[in-house]
């Protein structure tokens, strides 16, 4: 078969690989501690400041799905808007988005487990190596079979994890006898420039919402669908950022510097109180990283298809597994260079290789968040479609992603953290020099994408 399943997603399914590619259990159980240690009392003002952001892109992938439906949509998206050069550029940063998302979420998985073994009492130490094999089998085992199971057991995993934390939560805030915490609500000792700082690492929290539109050859009514998945989805996992970093906040006393601190928030609020629930909050963020991860797999895997399907890599990456109507040989492709790289640096702590990997990812989600911001009004322009709310609504998207980029680079961060910029950009500079190759031996490639998308917009 030649053709990935089309028409079996419905619009839970599609909001399930977003919900799950965002994983937002993984905000109140690590990455709370990092915006509380920079904007403090207004922790929870950075969410609500990030959601307004990420959903204002939202709209603007939104309208771009709206018009356009194909797997490794970011690829067509651009190209459409903005001609195909752009669009395999955009296409490439997300190829190292959603691997390096993949990879930050199965050492984040690891972490989790590790944790879990340790507080059941097991005094053997299992390596992080062997849980990296036993994730990205796993991985691959959901990524090879229908969508529509990995997109099922992606939201069922997702559900299961933030009740879990939301329990927590509750837990905690009935402890504080349900009282309004009046630090929080009054901004006590926060500034402009911590919210503002603290915003950039706070969109971090939602990347890859935007995955189900990559799923829009598999998708019912995807004109539809799939702009209503991207927007609901920021929407919820803003909601659930915004509670829980208040919940979590109260419950270490408005002590930023603690929870700043903090390796593990929500196990901090319970320790002590009840060992079955510290062991939830571990089985919880686990499986919601490992569904991130599974999401992340199922993402690169369709946008390497559309890029082997053009032939801007070797055609076997677009191919289609011929009764499960997956992308096989690229999910299987993504799934090693998961499990490679992750082994190679498994002498590092976990937190640290979620940092890393995320922040590379985050590069790769920038750049497309940008340039979908600027094709959507230019796409709609094309079209005799466009309004001037439209231009307004990707200006802002734009200008807020180039405020997030500079962000993440000034000023200038720690080691490694310092490098890993620069080493991006080689990472797109290879991708440049690699097309500009491809265009040259085989100059038929960047026509059969133009002529795809003069057949779309006929």
């Amino acid at each position: 078969m030649s053709e990935l399943r089309k028409d079996s997603l419905s619009f839970i399914e599609a909001l399930g690989q977003s919900v799950a590619n965002v994983s937002p259990t993984l905000t109140p159980t690590i990455a709370v501690a990092v915006v509380a240690g920079m904007a403090g009392s207004a922790s929870w003002l950075v969410y609500v400041l990030a959601t307004i952001s990420l959903v204002i892109v939202g709209i603007n992938i939104g309208k771009l799905a709206g018009k356009i439906s194909a797997a490794g949509s970011f690829f067509i998206y651009v190209s459409r808007g903005l001609g195909p050069s752009y669009g395999l550029l955009a296409g490439w940063a997300m190829l190292a988005a959603y691997l390096f998302t993949a990879m930050a979420l199965t050492a984040a998985t690891a972490l989790f487990l590790q944790d879990l073994v340790a507080s059941m009492g097991f005094a053997a130490t299992v390596p992080s190596a062997v849980f990296f094999l036993l994730i990205s089998v796993a991985v691959w085992l959901f990524a090879v079979r229908d969508i529509r199971i990995s997109s099922r057991v992606g939201l069922g995993i997702e559900v299961i994890s933030m009740a879990i934390i939301l329990l927590v939560c509750f837990i905690s805030w009935r402890a504080h006898g349900y009282a309004t915490d009046v630090k929080q609500v009054q901004l006590d000792g926060s500034s402009f420039a911590a919210v503002a700082q603290a915003i950039v690492f706070g969109i971090f929290s939602y990347v890859g919402f935007e995955s189900a539109a990559t799923l829009g050859k598999e998708t019912r009514n995807p004109n539809r669908i799939i702009p209503r998945a991207v927007i609901l989805t920021p929407i919820i996992a803003g909601l659930f950022f915004i509670v829980t970093t208040y919940v979590i906040s109260q419950g270490f006393d408005d002590d930023a510097s603690k929870l700043g601190a903090s390796s593990g928030p929500l196990s901090d609020l319970v320790a002590g109180k009840s060992v079955l629930l510290t062991n939830l909050v571990y089985v919880g963020a686990a499986i919601s990283c490992f569904a991130c991860a599974l999401a992340s797999i199922n993402a690169f895997s369709r946008m390497l298809f559309s890029l082997g399907r053009y032939q801007f890599l070797h055609r076997a990456v677009g191919t289609i597994h011929e009764s499960h109507r997956t992308p096989h040989i690229a999910a299987t492709i993504g799934v090693v260079l998961n499990f490679i790289v992750c082994a190679s640096f498994s002498s590092q702590a976990n937190p640290d290789l979620l940092g890393y990997f995320g922040t590379i990812a985050s590069f790769g989600f920038i750049i497309v968040y940008m340039l979908c911001s600027i094709a959507a009004p230019v796409l709609l322009r094309k079209m005799g479609e466009a309004r001037p709310m439209d231009y307004v609504m990707g200006g802002l998207g734009t200008v807020l992603m180039i405020l997030s980029l500079i962000g993440s680079i000034y000023p200038v961060p720690a080691y490694p953290y310092n490098v890993l910029p620069y080493g991006f950009a080689l990472y797109m500079l290879l991708g440049v020099g690699w097309f500009f190759l491809v265009k040259m031996r085989a100059p038929h490639a960047l026509l059969g994408v133009e002529h795809d998308l003069e057949v779309q917009a006929a």
